[in-house]
């Protein structure tokens, strides 16, 4: 099975960048969609996006869409999420996923740990 381990979190001041990393071991990487997720203190998990198995499809919030980009490479058994102009209310641990791309929590078995992202305003 796949264990995803994310990385590149951080504190940056609004409007800065990021970007984070998922390398995923123990299994056929290009088998698996992979997703994002983050967690705000005192709020469910939210869906912040995916990228199908050859990185064909991808998906986004609504709240990240035109700022945020996820991408892949099957050859490092990596996906990486850009985050550009960021705002506060990005702040949240973001965990990395694997299982079939889309937007839903359910379609995800293998769970990072999450790495922490703080946006200062």
């Amino acid at each position: 099975q796949v264990q995803p381990v994310e990385s590149g979190g951080g504190l940056v001041q609004a409007g800065g960048s990021l970007r984070l990393s998922c390398a995923a071991s123990g299994g056929t990487f290009s088998m698996y969609g992979m997703g994002w997720f983050r967690q705000a203190p005192g709020k469910e998990r939210e869906f912040v996006a995916a990228i199908s198995r050859f990185g064909r499809n991808t998906y986004y919030a609504d709240s990240v869409k035109g700022r945020f980009s996820i991408s892949r490479d099957n050859a490092k058994n990596t996906v990486y999420l850009q985050m550009n102009s960021l705002k506060p209310e990005d702040t949240a641990v973001y965990f990395c996923a694997a299982g079939d791309a889309g937007r839903s929590i359910s379609l995800y078995s293998y769970w990072g740990q999450g790495t922490q992202v703080t946006v200062s305003s």
